[in-house]
């Protein structure tokens, strides 16, 4: 049963009883329930602040994993991206060098893969990290476009391999004089033994008596079997892939101008035909239409010791035989 409350009514001096009207009714209820409503905004807004809602909490849990994926998948990126700079290394600085293939030029390598207009879609979507997934969907493109490079360098060395014993074979690569042999002079500036001055002697002078055999230094081609100005006597071979020898010199030609021929066959003798101051021959390699130094070819028959002795005798002589 209801408590009876009363009030002392100033006006009758006498205790009244207190009557509650519906309407009293109505407001005192709307009014706690605007202070529960409002009380319980303030606790949930608080509580969603410091903890967050379920949904929130998720998302949350959410965007760290993606994080943590982006994370690895940038550290496998650049992973990859170190692995393939260190195989373009290798490429250009072993694998090329060896097969004396010309190296891939960086802008070929490092070309770009194409401007936004590449990636118009992804900007129309709207992303709210649009610079982070165009950025690395742009890398993602740059290294398929370099692996595909590689591929096709490695191609391109694969074809070498094959090539490589004809390479090998054809590389001037033994002394063109077996026996009785003495190096005169070597590559470098010399004193012309008929003018007297200082000029480039652009092979080596191997002096032997006349009539010595004269060797070929690795397959090839004879494209030059006759009398050639100051060389006298002289034979050119074609060995193929930029390389070409030079024997001058020769008192007799054995060798035709159009034969094919191999390593260690006889091509002449030795003799002292053309600008010459006694029987000798004059070795030259030519490389891509250049002159370069023959003792550097030298390593298929001899030892260390015998070549380090080849180049101090060779360095030695100031004076060449032609």
């Amino acid at each position: 049963m209801a408590k009876i409350k009363y009030y002392y009514d100033t006006h009758t001096c006498k205790y009244e009883q207190v009557r509650t009207s519906t309407s009293d009714i109505l407001i005192n209820g709307l009014a706690f329930l605007m202070l529960a409503a409002v009380t319980g905004g303030v606790i949930a807004f608080f509580y969603g602040k410091i903890f967050g809602s379920p949904t929130e909490a998720a998302l949350r849990k959410e965007n760290q994993e993606l994080k943590f994926y982006y994370e690895v998948l940038d550290e496998r990126m650049h992973q990859t991206e170190d692995m393939l700079t260190s195989l373009q290394s290798r490429d250009d600085n072993i694998y090329r060098t060896i097969f004396e293939a010309e190296p891939i030029p960086a802008s070929v390598r490092s070309a770009g893969v194409g401007g936004a207009e590449r990636y118009r879609e992804l900007m129309e979507k709207g992303l709210s990290r649009e610079d982070l997934i165009i950025s690395t969907t742009a890398r993602l493109d740059q290294l398929k476009k370099e692996m595909y490079i590689q591929t096709k360098s490695y191609d391109e060395l694969v074809e070498l391999i094959k090539n490589k014993n004809e390479m090998l074979a054809a590389i001037p690569a033994i002394r063109p004089l077996k026996d009785n042999m003495r190096v005169g002079s070597g590559f470098g500036k010399r004193v012309d033994p008929v003018y007297k001055t200082i000029k480039m002697h652009k092979g080596l002078d191997f002096a032997a008596p006349t009539g010595t055999k004269i060797y070929a230094t690795g397959d090839g081609k004879i494209i030059k079997a006759r009398r050639n100005g100051g060389y006298g006597e002289c034979v050119i071979i074609d060995h193929g892939f930029g390389y070409q020898s030079l024997y001058g010199h020769m008192s007799k030609i054995v060798a035709k101008e159009g034969q094919h021929i191999k390593r260690g066959d006889v091509i002449g003798y030795i003799g002292s035909t053309g600008k010459s101051t006694g029987p000798h021959l004059h070795y030259e390699v030519i490389k891509n239409g250049t002159r370069i130094n023959p003792i550097n070819f030298f390593y298929s028959d001899l030892s260390p010791s015998e070549f380090q002795d080849m180049l101090e005798v060779s360095s030695n002589q100031n004076q060449s035989f032609d």
